[in-house]
């Protein structure tokens, strides 16, 4: 059964869509701004030209050549008088109907003897100046004007013009232009709005085609683009789907690789707990508590580790400290020393004496750590391991080498991998992750990190890559 909406919520839903951004409205905004700057730059192109036909008055000039010609036949003073003011009469009078220059037109005529003969009403008290062929600025009522002297036969003919302020040159000129740019609108607006709407449809076919898709489903879009623009954006997503394809399977095999790891130690401390608690002879559970610490070390070993890769597949960029780099690596390197004495190895530092950087530290010490570690348990008996840190400049490099038995050439394709362990090495406990963490470490400081050859052509070698934030802020 619909459930109707209430008024309130219609409102609501209303109000929503048309305050929603949309690409249509930003291109009909687009074309409204554009109408404005259109319509400014031909104000103000007519406005530049009309400075410079006010400059020159060529149109006042013919006029009042061709006006002062005409008169010239004429020989009555009541005659010309009567011209005058028929003229002046019309041409003001068409000139309100126009609206397009301000006040009205004066005129002043003289005879040959420089005596007024007609005059326009305004002019009455008003002497003009000689302006033969020239402009010259006059106020007339207290408004500026230009005045324009012609003369032909008998007479003298003074033209004077009002001046238009800026204010109703732009006034009216920008009330004339309107009406073309409002008949123009509707067209550009439609043809504008078809064409983003038209644009728009290959878009939302994409999208209907992501969103009917399965919530797991991370498989390609297999979508065929005609349009050269949504080539890229697709591509794009599936790359996304692709990345997070990966991400996915990686975390689902690493779970199920975590179960199975864990499963062995914890089968151990379930065997031996049971020993304990039902063996009545003493060496029986001597033995047995040794393999249940055993079997705890282990699954605690495990569990740090699992730890530490997972923050480290988190992808945040670590924070940096400054600090003894050298320095922190003979701290870090110190408390494996038992270690390597306990198996007959010589641990071997090679660093400057002093190394100041901003690293991410605790980053550098897991890889320190699980290099080392890693040599001194699948090293050889009596044999040896060196570290060697470099600085060089814009990177510090760490080297871990050992002359042990080293890794089969078919085997070193998968020394990163999380939970490998060769198949030399089943012997020795461990969890299979150390080098899956130098590698996921290093990645998250912005370096890398290779396996490289071991001492004296024997054993095998690890070199980690890191930027220097120092250097690059230099």
């Amino acid at each position: 059964m619909t459930q109707a909406l209430s008024p309130p919520s219609m409102l609501g839903g209303l109000r929503e869509r048309v305050t929603e951004p949309t690409l249509q409205r930003r291109g009909v905004a687009s074309v409204l701004v554009a109408f404005l700057v259109i319509w400014a730059v031909l104000l103000g192109y007519l406005y530049v030209q009309a400075q410079r036909i006010e400059t020159n008055a060529p149109g006042l000039d013919r006029f009042s050549e061709d006006f002062s010609e005409a008169l010239a036949p004429i020989a009555d003073i009541g005659q010309a008088q009567a011209v005058m003011a028929a003229t002046s009469q019309w041409l003001n009078a068409r000139r309100q109907a126009e609206g397009r220059f301000p006040g009205v037109r004066l005129f002043e005529l003289l005879d040959n003897q420089g005596r007024r003969v007609w005059a326009s009403p305004a002019l009455h008290d008003t002497v003009l100046p000689d302006a033969p062929r020239t402009l010259v600025a006059v106020e007339v009522g207290g408004i500026a004007h230009n005045v324009y002297e012609a003369r032909s036969g008998r007479w003298t003919l003074r033209v004077v013009e009002p001046l238009r302020t800026d204010a109703a040159f732009l006034a009216y000129n920008g009330r004339s232009l309107l009406p073309y740019l409002v008949l123009a609108l509707p067209i550009v607006l439609g043809a504008v709005w078809l064409s983003v709407r038209n644009g728009l449809t290959p878009l939302q076919q994409v999208a209907r085609t992501i969103a009917q898709r399965a919530p797991d489903d991370l498989t390609p879009l297999a979508v065929h683009v005609r349009h050269r623009e949504l080539k890229p954006l697709v591509k794009a997503i599936d790359h996304l789907l692709a990345r997070l394809k990966q991400k996915v399977d990686r975390e689902r095999f690493f779970v199920q690789d975590a179960a199975h790891e864990i499963r062995t130690p914890m089968a151990v401390i379930t065997t031996q707990a049971h020993v304990l608690a039902h063996a009545t002879d003493a060496q029986v559970r001597e033995e047995g508590l040794q393999h249940l610490n055993h079997a705890v070390g282990r699954a605690s070993h495990l569990a740090q580790q699992l730890l530490l890769l997972a923050s480290l597949d988190e992808g945040q960029r670590p924070a940096l400290q400054r600090g003894g780099v050298a320095q922190a690596v003979r701290q870090w390197l110190a408390p494996m020393a038992d270690a390597a004495m306990a198996r007959g190895i010589e641990l071997e530092l090679e660093a400057p004496d002093a190394l100041l950087a901003s690293v991410d530290l605790p980053g550098l010490g897991s890889i320190v750590d699980n290099l080392v570690d890693n040599a001194i348990r699948y090293g050889r008996t009596n044999g040896r391991v060196v570290v060697h840190l470099l600085d060089e400049g814009e990177r510090l490099t760490l080297l871990v080498r050992d002359d042990g038995p080293g890794i089969p050439a078919a085997e070193q394709a998968r020394v990163f991998e999380r939970f490998w362990r060769g198949n030399g090495h089943i012997d020795v406990a461990g969890s299979g992750l150390g080098l899956s963490i130098v590698q996921q470490a290093a990645r998250g400081m912005g370096g890398n990190a290779a396996l490289i050859a071991g001492l004296d052509d024997r054993g095998v070698g690890f070199l980690v890559s890191v930027p220097n934030a120092d250097f690059r802020a230099g």
